[in-house]
């Protein structure tokens, strides 16, 4: 984790999201000079005033944004709520928070207290206090159905070694009964060819199928190499995809297709060996890897069912130390069935952009100039359409709201 808030404090930043219209019209909430705003059609509301915002995320039905707010290391971090309806900020509970994310059905939020998972109940239509769920949770994420957690605990350091990683099944309402709570897999055991102490970022298929995560090493250890992994919902089939740098945004699962796209290649500087590849899932084919030869590509999106965007830059072999190259990144849009590609963003020689989202048919993305702490938000509607600059002054990627049927 502490790998991802370095990577985003210096100029490499990627990130991104998906679905199939000519214009946005969909509410974004933004950070600009550390406060949260709202961009709703033409309009830029200012949510916030005080401390630093982190993290804003919509509510499933969109009339909520919750977000983190605290001091500007990241401490003392709280959860609050902004009420699009009754234009209000609140504070649904008042301990510390260290993550959250909303249910997939309802107005309920999950949030972590260190290690302390808890979820919220409702009161008069909105979020407010919380009952406890369960001890010793690292990372989570909702089930699909809105009723379970699938979570890690972070692994222990014995005289025997690193104890292997145990990945769970948490009811909504285990309220600290362990009895309730399911193992559902446990990682292999530590070998020369795999180790980690925990297992990160879950992210579910489009059918709910299977789930994919970042089994992660020690901190310096991550910076270098993390395991992208698979495991089927029930908890009965493994399957260790590749090795890659440890960025939330480089492994997505596809639209509706069970296959994952995904950054390759070990190694933490962005010079070489960072390849895009689909794999499908299960298989034990080889992934089809995309990227030319002479080429990076450090950011990966789909845009529809056969294709995918990548932002690409020159290779730099020749760089062995000293300051780290900036690499200069455009967007190319890659038929994976035809393997056919194509450029499609055009920055100029002291530009980069970064951050693909797609939004409809929309596609979004931030573009800034090297050393910029601030990056402005532009879009084309389709990929054929006219690039426009859409938001300015932006600390990190805009995040949208997309109704969820």
């Amino acid at each position: 984790m502490a790998f991802k808030i370095v990577y985003f404090l210096i100029i490499f930043t990627f990130g991104f999201s998906i679905h199939a219209s000519a214009e946005i019209h969909e509410k974004a909430a933004f950070v600009r000079d550390h406060h949260l705003w709202i961009k709703d059609g033409d309009s830029e509301i200012q949510i916030t005033k005080d401390h630093f915002a982190y993290n804003p995320q919509w509510s499933k039905d969109g009339r909520f944004l919750g977000f983190l707010k605290g001091e500007e290391d990241g401490s003392n971090q709280h959860l609050f709520i902004y009420d699009t309806i009754e234009k209000e900020t609140f504070q649904p509970v008042s301990m510390e928070t260290t993550s959250f994310k909303w249910s997939p059905i309802s107005n309920v939020i999950a949030f972590k207290d260190q290690g302390l998972l808890n979820v919220t109940k409702i009161k008069n239509g909105r979020p407010y206090g919380f009952e406890n769920v369960a001890l010793g949770v690292g990372s989570y994420e909702w089930y699909p159905d809105g009723q379970s957690f699938i979570a890690s605990s972070t692994s222990n350091l014995l005289p025997t070694g690193w104890e292997p990683v145990s990945i769970y099944q948490i009811p909504v309402d285990a309220k600290l009964d362990t009895a309730k709570v399911k193992t559902l897999y446990t990682l292999p055991k530590m070998t020369d060819d795999f180790f980690a102490i925990d297992a990160e970022d879950f992210k579910w298929s489009a059918d709910g199928k299977w789930v994919s995560f970042m089994a992660t090493p020690t901190a310096s250890w991550s910076m270098d190499s993390n395991t992208l992994c698979v495991l089927s919902s029930d908890g009965k089939v493994f399957q260790m995809v590749t090795k890659m740098l440890g960025f939330y945004d480089w492994f997505k699962w596809a639209p509706i297709k069970n296959q994952l796209a995904y950054i390759s290649g070990e190694g933490r500087f962005f010079v070489e060996n960072k390849n895009a590849t689909v794999k499908d899932i299960p298989s034990t084919r080889k992934p089809t890897n995309f990227t030319p030869a002479g080429f990076v590509d450090l950011d990966i999106e789909w845009f529809s069912e056969d294709e995918i965007i990548v932002a690409r830059a020159k290779e730099n072999k020749e760089w062995k130390e000293g300051p780290v190259p900036t690499m200069y990144t455009a967007f190319y849009l890659i038929n994976i069935k035809t393997g056919e590609q194509k450029q499609m963003t055009f920055p100029k020689d002291n530009e980069i952009d970064t951050a693909p989202q797609v939004i409809d048919s929309n596609v979004t993305w931030l573009r800034h100039s090297p050393n910029q702490n601030q990056y402005d938000v532009w879009m084309k509607p389709s990929i054929h359409g006219q690039e426009r600059l859409w938001l300015q002054n932006v600390g990190t990627a805009p995040t949208f709201y997309e109704k969820i049927n």
